[in-house]
């Protein structure tokens, strides 16, 4: 692993130049929960939330999410992504989401993975704050990446 800093040149911040970087295609999967108490997750079983479908609510905000990566993590390339899937099940430890995307680039979507999921979570927690303030967000992490010059990883379970 090279000592130099990748993102600040002469001190100073930087976005890396990937312009001799190859094209490939790239994919990469995230994953985090939304820990639910007793009483949020009656009311999203039952389907009583007041303020509408927190699931569909927060797929969407994830697929936007992913999309809007660069805006948000500063030193991020603004990437054509073409795929973005979120995935949300209610599972007996909370909502699990998962999102993947994918791009044929320069650069890895990691950071768009990871974001989909924070977003989505975000919103989800949104959704389901008029039920209870004590759901969390916990276990946000990539779980796979695959394409460009580092190679695939894959997560341990």
């Amino acid at each position: 692993m090279s000592s130099e800093l990748t993102h600040f040149q002469d001190g100073r911040p930087r976005m890396v130049d990937v312009s001799d970087k190859a094209v490939t295609q790239r994919e990469a999967s995230a994953e985090g929960w939304v820990r639910l108490p007793p009483e949020a997750r009656a009311a999203l079983e039952a389907g009583r939330t007041p303020k509408g479908d927190p699931l569909v609510v927060a797929q969407l905000a994830g697929i936007q999410g992913a999309k809007r990566t660069a805006e948000l993590v500063l030193l991020c390339h603004p990437l054509p992504i073409s795929g973005s899937r979120v995935e949300l099940s209610l599972e007996p430890g909370g909502v699990r989401i998962v999102a993947t995307v994918r791009t044929t680039g320069q650069t890895g979507v990691e950071m768009e993975a990871l974001t989909a999921v924070s977003v989505a979570a975000l919103n989800l927690y949104d959704m389901l704050k008029a039920v209870s303030k004590a759901v969390e967000i916990d276990g946000i992490r990539l779980l796979s990446k695959s394409g460009g010059k580092s190679g695939n990883y894959q997560a341990a379970e």
